[in-house]
């Protein structure tokens, strides 16, 4: 599989995802920020801030594709600076840079999505964001510097799986660079999008549990997702062959919802591989560093 693998780290992806999570609510039930986040933050804004936010929800989703790929190639990693020179940028030149990942985008969209999206992003950091940068930025900092030092020891599929805690690229991928983003706000789950030619993923980073005497988070999401038995029924269903969601429904009788449901437990636990067939096309099977990390996390906080 020949793709080159990039290592990049910026407050402007965290910035992007933290806005992304907070007014879409996606995946926010999984997500190690929750809900309790979600509510503080909200009382904290006066009614102006409020509405913005509520009217951008109603957004399409792909437009993110396009903030990131403006991420990707930003001229500064500076957040204040990258919103200014997206505000200065001649719109055809925005426009080409955002064409070659995403062929079909046309200059309409690209003025919408910057008249849109730079108040909002600006409101965003003003608000929320820039009072946490100072704390993120050096786990996202650090954790790219390790990543980037791998590159040099491992083959990219090993490291695009070892960093993702799961994603596996499929051979036949028409991608020749895998971009790969720390983040925050997404934890514990991955998250990637497909351009032409490239594909981003963002995966979530450790941050050093605070009480030694609590349960480690990871070893929660773990004993959670195996409580239900008819997520260890869907393990074993995956553990020798990749599955497809629609195989999962056909065979197992299950509805596509709770599928999803049981499937997004097992990944943020970190007990799946997800396969990358296609930009479409996923398929589930059984991640054995998962399940070695359930008797290690387990034995060191009892201490055994």
């Amino acid at each position: 599989m020949a793709y080159n693998v990039k290592v990049d780290v910026s407050p402007i992806y965290e910035l992007i995802s933290s806005f992304l999570v907070f007014t879409t609510r996606k995946w926010v039930n999984n997500l190690d920020v929750g809900m309790e986040w979600l509510e503080d933050i909200s009382s904290r804004l006066n009614l102006d801030a409020q509405q913005a936010f509520t009217a951008a929800a109603k957004f399409p989703f792909s437009d993110y594709d396009v903030l990131y790929a403006w991420a990707i190639d930003r001229p500064s990693r500076n957040v204040a600076a990258f919103l200014d020179d997206l505000e200065k940028t001649a719109n055809d030149i925005l426009y080409h840079s955002s064409k070659s990942y995403i062929p079909d985008m046309t200059t309409e969209e690209v003025e919408r999505i910057r008249s849109s999206y730079i108040p909002l992003l600006r409101k965003w950091n003003a608000l929320y964001f820039m009072d946490v940068a100072p704390q993120y930025s050096p786990l996202l900092e650090e954790d790219a510097a390790e990543k980037a030092t791998l590159l040099h020891k491992m083959d990219p599929e090993a490291l695009v799986e070892y960093a993702s805690g799961g994603i596996v690229l499929e051979p036949g991928l028409p991608i020749e660079q895998v971009v790969l983003v720390p983040s925050v706000h997404f934890r514990p789950i991955n998250t990637y999008c497909f351009y032409s030619g490239a594909l981003l993923i963002q995966y979530p980073i450790d941050i050093p549990e605070l009480d030694e005497d609590e349960p480690p988070t990871c070893l929660l999401r773990l004993t959670r997702a195996l409580a239900n038995p008819e997520r260890l029924r869907l393990l074993r269903y995956v553990a020798n062959e990749p599955k497809s969601l629609q195989e999962m429904i056909n065979n197992l009788n299950e509805s596509e919802d709770k599928l999803m449901h049981h499937l997004m437990r097992l990944r943020v636990a970190g007990l799946l591989r997800v396969h990358l067939v296609d930009a479409k096309t996923e398929k589930f099977t059984i991640r054995p560093d998962g399940a070695a990390e359930l008797q290690m996390f387990l034995e060191s906080y009892i201490r055994l």
